[in-house]
């Protein structure tokens, strides 16, 4: 890291000593703030920590010793987090001192992120994907958003836990489970299943962990998440986030997006990890190759003169015994959307959503994709300990490694993609075109066209596949929880899945790059509803920003 950082800045070492010199006389200078002045670091926001930032309050020292007393504090019962930065402290005093004498990087100078642990970093912290195939590789340089996230003047503060692979090897394990990291559980009910693959990342931002989270998405792996752990998360379009140095599911469905405790927060992130990379192809799609102002988006007018459209048997076909108390939230929710000014349209329903309801066409693309990718993942290390260069060899150490927990753990999805072709096979375009039908003509995107609908609303853990099998956009927002009284559903490890205190989000689903509309709504109805305060975990950490930073003084 020290390294890497001389590149950058040969200055480093002289910055370093002026910041520590610093911290050094700030005990000499000045008066102790109030406590009252220092935010809690459970719901604080970007806007919050700037100002305190700004004004001198607290530095950015303080925050990280902040999040990182928290993490140690409950990460042994929740499991959210995979390691800290060894060195978020050097790097928040580098930024304190660049603060200091009038610098700023950008919205997120001197700000507390954790990323998820297949987002690469090149420093001195692991990129594993939760296996230890992985533990000691090293990558030539950040990944992309991390590169964007530095440049903005993020602190990399730490990797969260995952689904092992992004829940892309077994056909029989829980979400939140990895070989490295163990089981993360939720915090809402004890033993909560988190959801996933950005397991982590959801339960590290719940608890405010980090300021909030960076995840990756294929299928779900932001927006439920996101859903049961009463935050916004947005996933956005496919091409708008760049996935270099991200390990792979699929190159036509991973995006990379923020999950943050409200949308203003996650429209910072997203504007400063989005935009055209010449290292990912996709990107190029992006309209003008300009990334639009999202911050701005979030106005309490977002659904003023909004054509939302309601897919009804859409939610019959994936409504079931134990959804009842999330239908008459998303009943509510339909009022409340009416009242700021949407135009609620019923019955917009996908034409073929029955038939694309059909998980081995999905399955058998996400395979076609995750053995190219992941093989070109793997021939980039600049350091690939285990020699591991393709899923073969990957099964090869996963199903021999007494570490990795197999065959409790199976390969189930492995060796069903080995078994079949991959997307250089000629088999692949028309079966990935069939799909494209299910998302376009036949479904999300065809509905929207067809009855002129700025979006299409739905529980969020309904909206995943209609939205995935084109890289549409999705912003989930708060909207409420299962009621005291419900019964209580658990899976076969154990993890349960619905009971009282559990919350669930509210999706809304657009067209490619469609995400302004879908901020400005969301921020709309989380400002008019304000759900996630009225949901609290069962077990939160103790400390906070005023434990560390109560002594501080201005300098």
């Amino acid at each position: 890291m020290t390294t890497s950082i001389l590149r950058q800045n040969p200055n480093f070492l002289i910055l370093v000593l002026i910041s520590f010199a610093l911290v050094a006389v700030s005990g000499v200078a000045g008066a102790i703030l109030p406590a009252g002045t220092y935010p809690s670091l459970a719901d604080t926001t970007i806007d919050t920590l700037a100002e305190g930032l700004a004004r001198n309050d607290f530095t950015s020292v303080d925050l990280v010793k902040a999040y990182i007393a928290r993490i140690n504090e409950v990460n042994h019962v929740f499991h959210a987090v995979a390691e800290v930065n060894p060195d978020a402290l050097l790097i928040a005093s580098i930024l304190d001192h660049e603060r200091a004498v009038g610098n700023t990087r950008g919205s997120l100078h001197g700000i507390p992120l954790l990323l998820k642990d297949n987002i690469a970093t090149c420093d001195r912290m692991n990129n594993t994907a939760g296996s230890w195939a992985l533990v000691g590789a090293k990558v030539p340089h950040d990944a992309t958003v991390v590169e964007k996230l530095r440049l903005s003047g993020a602190i990399i503060l730490g990797k969260t836990s995952l689904s092992e692979w992004a829940n892309w090897r077994s056909l029989n394990s829980s979400n939140g489970w990895s070989a490295r990291n163990g089981q993360v559980s939720g915090p809402y009910y004890r033993n909560e299943d988190p959801w996933g693959s950005s397991s982590g990342s959801g339960v590290a931002s719940a608890l405010g962990l980090a300021l909030a989270c960076v995840g990756t998405e294929t299928d779900g792996s932001i927006i439920s998440p996101a859903s049961f752990n009463n935050l916004v998360g947005i996933k956005p379009t496919v091409g708008l986030t760049s996935r270099h140095l991200v390990i792979p599911v699929s190159e036509h469905q991973d995006t990379v997006g923020p999950l943050a405790r409200n949308v203003k927060d996650a429209a910072y992130i997203l504007q400063a990890i989005a935009g055209v990379d010449p290292r990912d192809n996709y990107t190029s799609t992006i309209p003008g190759h300009k990334v639009p102002d999202y911050v701005a988006a979030c106005k309490t007018s977002g659904l003023s003169g909004r054509r939302i459209g309601v897919p009804r048997k859409v939610i019959s076909l994936l409504a079931d015994d134990t959804t009842g108390p999330m239908m008459d939230a998303f009943e509510d929710a339909l009022k409340v959307m009416q009242r700021a000014g949407a135009i609620n349209v019923e019955n917009t329903d996908f034409p073929t959503a029955a038939e694309f309801w059909d998980p081995p066409l999905l399955t058998r693309i996400l395979n076609a994709d995750f053995i190219v990718n992941l093989g070109t993942y793997l021939t980039s290390l600049v350091f690939n300990p285990r020699h591991i260069t393709s899923l073969s060899e990957l099964r090869d150490f996963t199903r021999s490694s007494p570490l990795e927990s197999y065959p409790t753990r199976d390969t189930g999805l492995w060796d069903e993609a080995l078994s079949n072709w991959n997307n250089t096979d000629p088999r692949f375009w028309p079966a990935y075109q069939k799909l494209l039908y299910y998302g376009e003509e036949g479904g999300l995107l065809g509905a929207i066209k067809h009855y002129a609908l700025d979006a299409v609303v739905l529980p969020a853990n309904f909206a995943l596949d209609w939205a995935a099998a084109v890289g549409s956009p999705i912003v989930t927002v708060p909207m409420g929880s299962y009621p005291a009284g419900v019964s209580v559903t658990k899976d076969s490890w154990g993890m349960v899945e619905s009971a009282p205190n559990i919350p669930f989000g509210l999706g809304f689903l657009g067209p490619k790059f469609s995400e302004v509309t879908l901020i400005g709504m969301a921020y709309a109805f989380e400002q008019r509803t304000m759900a996630r305060s009225k949901i609290l975990p069962y077990l939160s950490p103790r400390i906070d920003l005023v434990d560390v930073a109560s002594h501080a003084v201005r300098i």
